[in-house]
């Protein structure tokens, strides 16, 4: 994608300044999140804000417990996360994700999320933020990687480095920095309005599919699931941080929850792991055309693989199907069972459902020229709300290139020589 010409804009922004690239601890305090028991979760109070909702934006609400302060004892205020906030998981699948909390109401801070907390005469926030969603993939190996990384604050405020203009001069500094936050703000908020026109096309798709779906009783034949087709859980050595199970000659994807599309019933062109030969006997091999879904952590995920892989114990597999079925239609059913149940799954920071509940999820078996005739007509939606290819997705994916274009231009200062050379 074509970019506008904007040669020479850092050169007359910064007007010669020196530029100081200083350690995040040396410009910005941490704060660590609390240790809930779920003994203190409610049914309502202020929203616990856990790693699953950290999204690599924004903060999402959805699927979040609850916390009345009232309730407890000791003083939690420093826990509390208000409008403007940046957040960050530090481990599980969203390691190093950035989040930046746009709500209104406040809400709590849940351990293995940590708070920013800029020094506002040295450190403009929405600078940092925009600063850290081009840092994700180094604060990932900062946090170790591999497949259970785990991010030390201590590390990360003293190995990733920012940026500070003119740093003898603080007003300076700040006139600079919010005029690089004005033109990334202004990227962020096209990408935002085009983001909910296709949330409300997602809500008409949903509504759209749950009419396709449903059945009235008597109206078909129903299955539990485990007599519909035969499944079971994929595999992995352990432990997990070994890293012999990782890369090498003859590696293959390896399918983990973070790999699984939460729409489009696809996996992500790239896993984000590959399992290395060592430890392929130790895990189980899927096929190509294989429906999987995710049963721990962002439950309920469901994708039909379009490439070879192995895939790990936190999904289920279907195979050997035992009634006439669509698997787009399966897969259609399942998403739309797992989006009723996960509600009331176990567990606070990570869901789970184990195979012996979602064995007795109740299947609708319509004759097979119904659910052809179904996914036909789900396909043609889907073109409108979720293909990469058409519509507004596409021109999502093209706007937020944009903003990663104009963010790496705008935050490209010179590194100091000894850095460079290194």
């Amino acid at each position: 994608m074509s970019q506008p010409d904007m040669s020479g804009y850092m050169e007359k922004l910064l007007d010669g300044v020196e530029v100081e690239w200083k350690a995040l601890g040396e410009v910005c305090d941490f704060k660590n999140g609390f240790a809930f028991k779920s003994s203190l979760f409610k049914e309502a109070g202020l929203p616990i804000v856990r790693i699953t909702n950290v999204d690599g934006k924004n903060i999402s609400l959805a699927d979040v417990k609850y916390f009345d302060p009232s309730d407890y004892k000791e003083n939690t205020a420093s826990y509390e996360v208000s409008k403007g906030d940046i957040l960050i998981a530090m481990s599980g699948a969203t390691t190093g994700k950035i989040g930046f909390y746009a709500h209104e109401n406040p809400a709590y801070l849940n351990q293995r999320v940590g708070k920013f907390l800029p020094k506002p005469k040295i450190l403009n926030n929405r600078y940092l933020y925009h600063y850290l969603l081009s840092k994700v993939e180094q604060i990932y190996v900062v946090a170790g990687g591999g497949a259970q990384p785990n991010l030390s604050s201590n590390a990360l405020m003293a190995k990733i480095k920012i940026p500070i203009p003119c740093p003898d001069s603080p007003e300076k500094s700040l006139e600079i920095q919010a005029e690089i936050v004005r033109i990334l703000d202004a990227f962020t908020a096209m990408t935002a309005e085009l983001t909910a026109e296709l949330n409300l096309r997602k809500q008409q798709y949903n509504y759209y599919r749950d009419q396709l779906l449903r059945f009235e009783e008597g109206e078909v034949g129903w299955k539990n699931l485990e007599d519909v087709a035969s499944f079971r859980r994929g595999s992995f050595p352990q432990p997990y941080g070994n890293s012999e199970w990782y890369d090498g000659e003859g590696c293959m994807p390896f399918v983990q929850v973070a790999d699984v599309a939460d729409f489009g019933f696809r996996l992500h062109q790239k896993t984000k792991q590959q399992i290395s030969r060592l430890a392929q006997p130790k895990s189980v091999f899927v096929e190509k055309d294989t429906v999987i879904v995710s049963l721990q952590g962002t439950i309920g995920r469901v994708a039909i693989t379009q490439y070879d892989c192995y895939v790990d114990r936190t999904l289920a597999i279907f195979t050997n199907y035992k009634v006439d079925i669509n698997k787009k239609y399966f897969a259609h059913q399942l998403k739309a069972k797992f989006d009723l149940e996960k509600e009331f799954a176990r567990g606070s920071t990570l869901k789970t459902i184990t195979k012996e509940e979602f064995s007795k999820f109740q299947i609708p078996i319509p004759p097979i020229e119904e659910q052809n005739r179904i996914v036909s007509l789900l396909d043609k939606f889907d073109v409108l709300t979720h293909s990469i290819k058409e519509g507004l997705p596409r021109e999502i994916e093209l706007r937020q290139k944009q903003y990663e274009y104009y963010r790496d231009l705008l935050l490209s200062f010179p590194r100091p020589k000894e850095e460079a050379v290194a």
